[in-house]
């Protein structure tokens, strides 16, 4: 059973425009590489990276609370769009930089290898794109 579904409309593919339903997210969508001068827009690469972050910071904070760490967390997604030598396609990959400030590196490699198996945005990519974990 669904928590809740988020919903969101893409017309016209990576030079389009996406909207939520509820009109909080409204951006056109241009390839960062084909920008006109004061063209703006967002890709789907920024709006993954966005997400995961934030999925992957409330994942470590549940983590910490359960035992019984104060966390204070600053999490970068990194979605990097590349050529699939498998197929000739595209694929993408990610890098989650962690800033657990205040804690020593390996509790915090500890916390951010458990908000990895706990995150749902790490469920949903595992076997299928390359993340990496970096401790800042």
């Amino acid at each position: 059973m669904a928590l809740f579904t988020a919903k969101a409309t893409a017309r016209g593919g990576r030079s389009g425009h996406i909207q939520s339903d509820d009109g909080v997210l409204d951006f056109d969508i241009v390839m960062p590489n084909a920008k006109k001068e004061g063209q703006t827009g967002t890709n789907p690469e920024q709006l993954f990276a966005a997400g995961y972050a934030a999925c992957f910071g409330g994942a470590l904070e549940h983590v910490a609370k359960e035992q019984n760490i104060d966390i204070d967390s600053e999490i970068e997604g990194q979605v990097s769009l590349m050529k699939d030598e498998k197929d000739g396609g595209f694929k993408i990959g990610v890098t989650l930089v962690v800033n657990t400030k205040g804690l020593d590196r390996d509790q915090a490699q500890k916390l951010v290898e458990a908000a990895h198996e706990f995150c749902p945005y790490s469920k949903a990519t595992r076997g299928n794109v390359d993340v990496k974990l970096e401790l800042k």
